[in-house]
C-alpha cells in the first residue's frame, strides 16, 4: 500500500435534472453505497475527486469523511463527459477494513531492458496486464511486480506463477482467458504475462494484421512462430 488516500464529501440535496447546476460550478455529483446502509448522496469539487481517482484507482481503498462518520470504500464506477473530458459522477462502494475483498490489480515487469533477451535485440511483449486478487481493503497492493531477468532466448514466458505475490494477498481463479482451451487441468497460474519474441515474427504479423509491429496480439505472434453496478437509487443521481 502507497500513502492513505483521503476524501472529504457533502452530503447532496440536489438530485435528478438539477445536477446539472452542480457540474456547471465544477462540484460533481456521486453516491456511497455498500452492505448495511442506505445508499447516500454526496458532491466534491471536480478537480478533488479527480486527484483522488487518479490515485485511488478501482483498486485502492478511499477513506471517505462524510460529516462525522468515516468509512473505507473502494471507486467502483466513474462516468465521464465525452465532450468536455470532466466527471459527471462517481460511485464508491463502501467496505469493511476486516472483510476481504476482490479488487482488479495492474501487473507491472520489471527489469525492462535489463534482461538478456532484450539486450540480445529480442522483444518482451506482455499479455496480461491486470489479475484479480483477493485481501482485506488494506493489504491490496498498488501494483504486482513480475521480474523479467530469467528471460533469454525467443520463447521464454512469464506466467502467473512468476508475480511476486504479497503476503495476504491471494490471486483470484476466475476462468478468464482460459475459455476454449484443451487442457482441463490449467490454472490461473499458467496464464502467460510475458513472452520473448523475434522482431522478424512481430513483424510479420504486424505486415498480417496491417497494424502497428507492437499492437500484434500475443495469438497472432504465436502462430508465426509455429508455436457491480449498483442497484435501484445506488446509482441514481
Amino acid at each position: 500500500m502507497g500513502n492513505k488516500i483521503e476524501l472529504k464529501l457533502d452530503e447532496r440535496e440536489v438530485h435528478g435534472k438539477k445536477v446539472a447546476g452542480l457540474r456547471k460550478e465544477s462540484i460533481v455529483p456521486a453516491v456511497v453505497y455498500g452492505p448495511g446502509m442506505k445508499p447516500v448522496s454526496v458532491q466534491a469539487h471536480h478537480n478533488v475527486l479527480e486527484k483522488v481517482i487518479r490515485q485511488a484507482g478501482s483498486h485502492s481503498p478511499v477513506h471517505i469523511t462524510i460529516g462525522s462518520k468515516k468509512r473505507i470504500a473502494m471507486v467502483k464506477d466513474v462516468e465521464y463527459n465525452v465532450v468536455k473530458h470532466t466527471i459527471n459522477h462517481v460511485s464508491f462502494h463502501a467496505v469493511k477494513a476486516n472483510e476481504p475483498v476482490v479488487a482488479e490489480i495492474p501487473i507491472h515487469l520489471t527489469g525492462s531492458g535489463e534482461n538478456e533477451a532484450e539486450r540480445a535485440g529480442l522483444i518482451v511483449l506482455q499479455a496480461l496486464e491486470k489479475i484479480e486478487v483477493k485481501a482485506l481493503p488494506m493489504d491490496l497492493p498498488e501494483a504486482l511486480e513480475v521480474a523479467t531477468e530469467s528471460l533469454k532466448e525467443a520463447g521464454d514466458k512469464l506466467t502467473v506463477a512468476d508475480i511476486a505475490v504479497p503476503a495476504n494477498v491471494e490471486i483470484v481463479d476466475n476462468d478468464d482467458g482460459r475459455e476454449g482451451t484443451e487442457d482441463d487441468d490449467t490454472t490461473i497460474m499458467d496464464l502467460t504475462i510475458a513472452s520473448v519474441y523475434e522482431p522478424s515474427a512481430l513483424q510479420a504479423a504486424n505486415e498480417a494484421a496491417g497494424g502497428d509491429a507492437e499492437d500484434a496480439s500475443a495469438d497472432e505472434v504465436e502462430a508465426e512462430n509455429g508455436g457491480e453496478e449498483a442497484v435501484g437509487e445506488a446509482k441514481s443521481e
